[in-house]
């Protein structure tokens, strides 16, 4: 068992269990709550829809929607936390940019965060942070990322310290992420066949989803433009997702070749997509924003990161599920739906298969397999999709988001959705 370290918690009203193992549905002015929360369709990286968008130009179509769609003057925002990983600066200049594209005025102050595939979950932490110390009342947590203007950097140890290479520890934290994929796969007896048969079901469960216009009500339309080989303009509104294969099968799966190591296990087909997108969540104090009329999607109950060996950093959610669950008073079973990143399917696999989650729950409308996982923005686009499958429900539920993180780390968020 690795031993690892709480090393962020904030928590929204937590409850002691009331014998039955759910938390009551009691509620108070001062819970963090969910008003509204829109993503952009998700592009494929360097060939897909937005292949030629910045991301300032992504991030202004989920703020100006969420707040227009909210009804929300953006005078009112204390704060504005956007989650970024590939920008220079963690993308500073770019949020500030993204602001003025949407009619923020200058005094609404911003700034980004990189917590490398949990920033767009970090950033909700953030905001929801600054409310409970009183700092806010409403503020919004948005995530972005451009994967095709910016690539993911090499393993290179060019800009970090001569002496990494005499600590094992700091030495894991630059291997690349498919080799601690085959890390997880290898030390923790996850198969080839058995991540292939979770790819194909994030394909299958996004494509349904897609087919019935379930991606409909948290997609905000974005009109954009597309470049040809020939230079050649075209304007485009983008609506849908393009990395849905409704097609794939498990026979495609399995000729695929390793994608990190000869003899590997995981693929181009069980793994994330290298992608482009956004979202965004108003989020703000229940008094605040029952005052202002303002209808509440979700109540964030817990919230957890913690770290884990970062050769295995796939592992993060087995350690920050249960932390955040702890903390919110519930159990696994009192879950309704959980969103885990599917950075890869060794390790979620691997993580849902160790907190013993019937996969019914997981995931239910597919995830980053068949998604795509624009770095920055993933973790807030969870959180949009979870709360979402919990209204459709209509009935009060928990869930939970989940994901691993680069260097070795995991994160965790429990939402309670309060029922229509």
């Amino acid at each position: 068992m690795h031993r690892v370290k709480v090393s962020h918690l904030i928590s929204s009203n937590t409850y002691e269990p009331d014998g039955t193992g759910a938390a009551p549905a009691a509620t108070c002015p001062d819970d963090i709550v969910v008003v509204h929360g829109l993503r952009t369709a998700i592009g494929k990286a360097k060939r897909g829809s937005f292949k030629d968008t910045t991301p300032d130009e992504l991030l202004s179509a989920v703020m100006t929607g969420v707040l227009s769609r909210a009804g929300l003057s953006p005078e009112k925002l204390g704060d504005v936390c956007v989650g970024n990983v590939l920008q220079p600066g963690a993308g500073a200049t770019m949020a500030r940019v993204a602001q003025f594209l949407s009619g923020l005025p200058e005094t609404v102050p911003v700034y980004t965060v990189n917590r490398q595939c949990a920033s767009g979950l970090q950033a909700l932490f953030n905001i929801a942070g600054a409310i409970r110390s009183g700092s806010i009342d409403m503020g919004l947590a948005c995530g972005v990322e451009s994967m095709s203007l910016r690539s993911m950097g090499s393993s290179s140890t060019g800009d970090v310290s001569y002496r990494l290479m005499d600590n094992d520890k700091a030495r894991d934290c630059v291997v690349p992420m498919g080799i601690t994929s085959e890390n997880v796969a290898e030390r923790f007896g996850v198969s080839r066949d058995k991540q292939d048969a979770f790819a194909l079901a994030s394909h299958q469960k996004a494509s349904r989803a897609q087919q019935v216009g379930l991606w409909d009500q948290e997609i905000v339309p974005v009109t954009t433009k597309l470049v040809d080989a020939e230079n050649n303009e075209r304007v485009v509104t983008v609506t849908k997702d393009d990395g849905i294969r409704p097609g794939t099968t498990l026979a495609g799966l399995a000729q695929l070749r390793p994608a990190f190591k000869p003899d590997g296990r995981s693929t181009a087909g069980n793994s994330s997509q290298v992608s482009d997108g956004a979202a965004a969540l108003l989020v703000g104090r229940r008094s605040v924003v029952e005052a202002r009329g303002m209808p509440v999607l979700g109540v964030l109950r817990a919230s957890v990161v913690v770290g884990v060996p970062p050769d295995v950093m796939g592992i993060g959610p087995t350690y920050a599920i249960p932390a955040a669950l702890e903390r919110a008073g519930l159990t696994v079973a009192d879950v309704d739906v959980f969103e885990i990143n599917e950075a890869f399917a060794s390790q979620a696999v691997y993580c849902v298969e160790k907190l013993g989650i019937p996969m019914e729950k997981v995931n239910p409308n597919g995830g980053a397999i068949a998604l795509g996982h624009p770095l920055g923005c993933t973790g807030t686009r969870q959180v949009v999709t979870l709360l979402n499958e919990l209204r459709r429900r209509g009935k009060r539920g928990y869930g939970v988001v989940a994901m691993c993180i680069g260097t070795g780390m995991g994160a965790a968020a429990v939402f309670e959705y309060p029922g229509l």
